[in-house]
């Protein structure tokens, strides 16, 4: 019974977490996961203003530092704060039964985020937060309405407030629905300097969900390469050994 139940979760569990946006348009990412300057930008960005509340339990920072062409002294200089080692995985200190007294739930762990919600996903997500007094942080989003994340990046993308229309129902009561979201107090960076930023911090989220990616693509090309010239050479052999029956 139980496995059933999990089975069923795992299942259901990816359709809930797009329902919230299924009528919102996602903005491509646009990421490229080659571009290893853009993946050690993201990894500032996410340890910098991520990890205080998620961990990123599945990758080690060794295998970030290699993977990211990035030494291990540059590793525990910039990227370890609390004194782990480099072969730890990237976890927090953060207890979940403080989490979940502090936040009413644990933060979810972000190795496998980019793999669930999906790039496009988490793009436009991060850079549509907007002021809403009536929730506890402060802020809503246009893509999860009532999420209970504050906007860690406010600072860099300054104050978005939104903008509303009037909607009549069919028993004729009027509604305000929200249209869009509007820049009003510009924050550290520009527009394109922060969609930059969120597209190299989404870039190294969609690393971490699978390390081994751009090896594996590498791989299966020499596969198919060795493939077509063992075609050849088997069709050559086999015209060799068949031209004496004909």
């Amino acid at each position: 019974m139980k496995k059933q139940l999990l089975a069923v979760l795992l299942l259901v569990v990816p359709v809930l977490a797009l329902a919230s946006s299924e009528n919102v348009h996602l903005d491509k990412a646009n990421i490229d996961p080659t571009n290893k300057e853009s993946l050690q930008r993201g990894a500032r960005t996410f340890v910098n203003y991520c990890m205080g509340c998620h961990s990123a339990k599945y990758e080690r920072y060794n295998r970030l530092a290699r993977d990211l062409h990035i030494s291990e002294e540059q590793v525990m200089q910039n990227l370890m704060f609390s004194g782990e080692k480099i072969g730890d995985h990237m976890d927090i200190a953060m207890q979940p039964s403080d989490a979940k007294n502090w936040f009413g739930a644990p933060p979810p762990d972000l190795t496998l985020v980019a793999r669930v919600r999906g790039v496009n996903w988490l793009y436009t997500y991060l850079r549509s937060f907007y002021r809403d007094d009536s929730r506890p942080f402060g802020v809503n989003n246009q893509v999860f309405h009532n999420v209970g994340m504050p906007n860690v990046l406010w600072q860099l993308q300054g104050i978005q407030e939104p903008t509303y229309e009037t909607v009549t129902d069919e028993d004729g009561h009027e509604h305000k629905v929200l249209e869009g979201i509007e820049l009003k107090d510009a924050g550290e960076q520009s527009p394109a300097e922060f969609d930059r930023t969120v597209r190299d911090l989404v870039n190294f989220l969609a690393y971490m969900g699978e390390p081994i990616k751009q090896q594996r693509m590498a791989l299966g090309v020499k596969v198919l390469l060795f493939l077509l010239v063992f075609f050849v050479v088997a069709y050559l052999l086999k015209k060799e050994y068949w031209k004496d029956v004909h």
